[in-house]
């Protein structure tokens, strides 16, 4: 093993069961790399209480459960093959990309997001083209109070047919619930329902091999010198993963609480760190903490505790 993701399965699965039970209309998120799980492993989940997922774009479809709907949540400018999963678009060309495909499709409005989204005559647009409208959907931005978010949707629902649901984002259970009752509700949720509290989930990684160096000594793919005498130790993790440094330029590894020094920055299947002496050094066959976003790493394998 070298990229491990631990999982408190018992307590992790509660706080799913939890959630869905608390959320009427909810959309479990498997888009990307399923939030380090994988899509088609979390969507197998996703099928014990749910009747849709959403997904990121058209390329995420193959192998989920055929008795799950799944909407796309990214426009797409080609036309799938089959006409399953729900589509959607926010604008006369996503519209115009679907000449000849009669789908379902979620029409996207404008949020203060401007990423993507049109006003509600889109609708009608939509349906003139042939496209089945099923609904609205909506995504207001991170930024802001969840208070915030729920008043940016209201704002819209005047224009919205009752008849059709509105698919929403980055709403809490309790504001979700608390919406106009004139309207049907669908409400799609990835990192709360997945990751949920961060204390079920331990991401870490091999050490690989310990070589001892004298200061001044140089390693490394660009050979950078040793500032004093130490270890250098190598991680099975690196950018083949989707492990880099922290934004600020930090070493996302850690050992017995401390962080780890990069030597360099992790390159595809390795990471070299270097370990002062007087520090503890990580021996072959132990494991060091990673500091990652899930969403962003590749797992090569799963502890279920």
């Amino acid at each position: 093993m070298t990229v491990t993701l631990t999982v408190r399965t018992a307590s992790w699965r509660a706080h799913i069961a939890r959630l869905a039970s608390s959320v009427d209309g909810l959309v479990p998120v498997v888009k990307g790399n399923g939030y380090g799980f994988g899509r088609i492993a979390l969507a197998r989940l996703a099928s014990e209480f749910c009747d849709t997922v959403a997904v990121g774009t058209i390329h995420e479809l193959d192998g989920l459960p055929d008795d799950l709907d799944t909407v796309v949540l990214t426009p797409t400018l080609a036309a799938p093959a089959s006409t399953r999963p729900i589509l959607t678009v926010g604008s006369q060309a996503h519209i115009d990309a679907l000449a000849g495909w009669r789908g379902r499709v979620l029409v996207k409005l404008e949020s203060s997001m401007h990423r993507y989204g049109g006003a509600v005559d889109l609708v009608g647009t939509a349906k003139r083209r042939g496209l089945d409208v099923v609904g609205v959907s909506l995504h207001p931005p991170l930024a802001g109070s969840p208070s915030d978010h729920a008043g940016e949707i209201v704002q819209h629902l005047g224009e919205v047919d009752p008849d059709l649901t509105v698919w929403i984002s980055h709403l809490d259970p309790s504001t979700y619930s608390s919406l106009p009752v004139t309207h049907t509700y669908r409400l799609r949720l990835g990192t709360s329902l997945w990751h949920g509290d961060k204390a079920y989930l331990h991401l870490s990684a091999d050490v690989l091999d310990v070589r001892g160096i004298g200061a001044g000594g140089r390693a490394g793919y660009h050979q950078s010198v040793v500032d004093g005498d130490g270890h250098l130790v190598m991680i099975g993790a690196g950018s083949a993963n989707g492990i880099t440094a922290l934004p600020d330029g930090r070493s996302p590894f850690h050992f017995e609480r401390d962080r780890l020094a990069l030597h360099e920055a992790p390159h595809m299947h390795t990471s070299m760190v270097f370990v002062p002496d007087g520090a503890t050094v990580p021996a072959v066959g132990e494991r060091v903490d990673v500091q990652r976003p899930l969403t962003m790493t590749t797992v090569d394998a799963f502890e279920w505790i």
